[in-house]
Formats: C-alpha cells, sequence, structure tokens
C-alpha cells in the first residue's frame, strides 16, 4: 500500500517538473528579455514624435544645437561645430529644453 502511495506521489512530481517552468540563475534572469507593454511604447513613441516635432519648429541653431545634444555629444563639441562657446551651449540647451517641456505641456507648437 505504501508503495503505490509512493508511485503515485513520484508520477505527480515528474509531471508537474514537466509542466513547470525551469529556474534560472541570476545571470541568466538579467540577460532575458523584458516583457513588453505595447501600449506603454506606443504611448512612449507617440511623445517622442511630438516632441521631435516641437525640436523640429526651433530655429536652425536652436535645432542643430538641440538634435545634437540628443545624440549625446557633449557641450564642447556641439560648440566646436556650431561655432558657438561651450558656455553658450549648456545655456542654450538649458532655455531650449524649458521652451519644449512648456510647448509639450500646453500640446501646442
Amino acid at each position: 500500500m505504501y508503495r503505490v502511495a509512493h508511485n503515485v506521489a513520484v508520477s505527480q512530481v515528474i509531471r508537474r517538473r514537466g509542466k513547470a517552468h525551469t529556474l534560472v540563475g541570476l545571470d541568466e534572469l538579467e540577460a532575458m528579455p523584458a516583457a513588453v507593454d505595447h501600449e506603454q511604447a506606443l504611448d512612449d513613441r507617440r511623445a517622442l514624435d511630438r516632441m521631435m516635432a516641437f525640436v523640429h519648429q526651433l530655429e536652425p541653431l536652436d535645432r542643430q544645437v538641440m538634435l545634437m545634444y540628443l545624440e549625446g555629444l557633449d557641450a564642447g563639441s556641439i560648440g566646436e561645430i556650431a561655432g558657438i562657446s561651450a558656455g553658450n551651449v549648456a545655456t542654450k540647451v538649458h532655455r531650449i529644453k524649458k521652451v519644449l517641456a512648456q510647448r509639450f505641456q500646453r500640446g501646442t507648437p
């Protein structure tokens, strides 16, 4: 009788183990792609498109500075390319970000 109960229990464990997800290590977990929230991704994309539309409405020099800033260039590099000082670049970026934030919140160009 105990042998039958043992065999039934072993069979259950084997069946569940086959259906259960395997455990992974922390390194493997970090390497796994994150779950994608498609609705959030779509909202983010729309917000980015709106912001880029606002950036493209800026004056040419301001647009050039902001696009280079968004590409990750530092103020010195932007200044060399645009022909202005690094301090002027930093000031322009700060002011442009403020203007863009206001336009984005209002939703108007």
